[in-house]
């Protein structure tokens, strides 16, 4: 494997940080330690002020594109998307209260693990006031995009793409390259702070158990869609092994998908369908990532003895559900999108944050190899819906008439030229 390349990696950053911070927390002096500690405040201060701007920026214009749409098969596979990502959310969260209580209560609740605990303080700290809530900023997006759709203002439709880039740019050049010094910075605290093995020990749990729910998750998927097309799901399933290897080894969607289509063609799926279905499920389709996302932040809540009601991780799941799919195609997209409905929803701060990014992109290649080889099972779907739609003529006769004059946001069409490592 080509060295330069995977020196890039945002992963290889990452397992870097945690690394140089374990160790040097063994003879690291304070004064020093406390450098990193005041930049951690200083980051998590400007994150508290930028996820507000950033959750507007990314919903407006996904909204006002899909407001716009197109049409009955681009809603039918965002909805089959959608629904998906956010079945994958609401098992994960009935896996935790299952099994959490047993896998991580050993050692007791609350006094396990104690993340952002520490006798550590930064020299200084900056406010950084946002200019809205987060929900504010949910909810204003939501207004402004589907009247935006309401109205066809192709003006601020342009605006809000080229907002939306600029913001991401900030994203891309910015907070993505300082996410290592902030992990280092956190495992350095908490190994200074001496409840680092503890939370490691626990921890590596959970990412065993992501690792196998996103497997089950695609025999889910695959039983559910086999069923309804009439195919058997574990020969479609071994159909898409892959692309799911691909997507394994390049932590992309965008980059996996000639090989998606390759599959999906395989399993029977016509071409027009797999054309339209596995480039913008590429984009909208994050059921694996959702199962990540949800089992760390549930686990972590559940050390930190945070409560958590039903209705606080309902509006969780579908919420994340909506930022994850408005997440370009950056590295780190999904989980920065997410920090807002982390922050909001179940009141993370900057610790628990930090090792939410860390145990995310820890276990990168298999949530998006789950994404990855969930398309084909909304593939087969929309390909038998479309049959019946069309009387069971072939795949010549499939016409999505409906795309015809429109566009789809930006953000969907970049999953085709970028590596979206979500």
């Amino acid at each position: 494997m080509n060295l330069k390349r995977i020196t890039q990696s945002l992963l290889f950053w990452i397992i870097m940080a945690i690394l140089l911070g374990i160790v040097c927390s063994l003879f690291f002096p304070e004064w020093l330690a406390k450098v990193f500690v005041t930049f951690n405040g200083l980051f998590s201060s400007f994150l508290g002020f930028f996820v507000p701007v950033l959750i507007f920026a990314l919903i407006t214009p996904a909204i006002s594109a899909l407001g716009k749409g197109a049409g009955k098969w681009l809603g039918v596979t965002t909805g089959i998307a959608y629904a998906s990502t956010v079945i994958s959310g609401l098992i994960a969260y009935g896996v935790s209260m299952a099994l959490y209580p047993t896998l991580l209560g050993d050692q007791g609740v609350g006094d396990a693990v104690d993340i952002g605990a520490g006798e550590l303080e930064p020299y200084f700290s900056i406010e950084m006031p946002a200019p809205f809530e987060i929900m504010t900023a949910l909810l204003l997006a939501f207004a402004v995009g589907l009247s935006m759709a309401y109205v066809k203002s192709e003006t601020l439709q342009k605006a809000a793409v080229e907002f939306r880039d600029v913001i991401m740019l900030v994203v891309a050049k910015f907070v993505i390259p300082l996410l290592p010094f902030f992990i280092f910075g956190m495992f350095l605290s908490m190994g200074m702070n001496g409840n680092l093995v503890e939370t490691l020990s626990m921890f590596v749990k959970v990412l065993l158990l992501a690792t196998v729910m996103t497997f089950l998750v695609l025999v889910l998927q695959f039983s559910a869609a086999g069923i309804y097309a009439g195919k058997n799901p574990f020969t479609a399933l071994k159909g898409m092994m892959p692309a799911y290897f691909t997507a394994l080894g390049t932590s992309s969607s965008a980059a996996t998908i000639p090989v998606t289509l390759s599959c999906v063609e395989s399993n029977g799926v016509s071409k027009s369908v797999a054309g339209f279905v596995v480039p913008l499920s590429a984009a909208v389709h994050l059921s694996g990532s959702m199962m990540k996302i949800s089992l760390f932040a549930f686990s972590i809540a559940y050390m930190d003895d945070i409560p958590v009601t039903v209705g606080q991780a309902l509006g969780f799941i579908f919420m994340l559900g909506v930022m994850m799919v408005a997440a370009p195609g950056v590295p780190g997209g999904a989980i920065m999108a997410a920090v807002g409905v982390l922050q909001a929803q179940l009141g993370f701060d900057e610790s628990q944050i930090a090792l939410m990014i860390a145990a995310y992109i820890a276990i990168d290649s298999f949530g998006t190899a789950c994404n990855v080889t969930g398309d084909g099972a909304i593939a087969m779907t929309v390909n038998k819906m479309a049959k019946g739609d069309l009387g069971g003529e072939e795949d010549g006769k499939f016409r999505l008439k409906e795309l015809e004059g429109s566009s789809l946001d930006d953000a969907q069409i970049s999953a085709q030229e970028q590596s979206d490592n979500r």
